[in-house]
């Protein structure tokens, strides 16, 4: 997937890491009561930003990487029959290690 869409400046392409169905009680989760996720491993990114000297500010996340992101961060997009969120670098809160 990664090769047949590349991301532009300092965008990322997404894919939800779904949370687990269970609480740590043992109650399990519906589906209509749980929240999106907001954790995600990185599929592709762009080469990054240009700052105002005009030089290319490389990302410092790459492809694989999990991170968290923001909670109404991106937009939804569907390639090759799959969901992934495309979002700006800025909207990266954390990477997860």
């Amino acid at each position: 997937m990664a090769s047949k869409v590349r991301p532009l400046h300092n965008r990322l392409i997404v894919q939800r890491i779904d949370e687990d169905e269970k609480t740590s009680g043992g109650i399990i989760i519906p589906d209509t009561a749980k929240e999106k996720p907001s954790e995600g491993r990185i599929l592709a990114a762009g080469p990054g930003r240009r700052n105002d000297e005009g030089k290319l500010v490389e990302m410092e996340v790459k492809p694989g990487d999990r991170v968290l992101f923001s909670k109404y961060s991106g937009t939804e997009v569907s390639l090759e029959g799959e969901e992934h969120l495309i979002i700006s670098e800025d909207d990266v809160l954390a990477i997860l290690e």
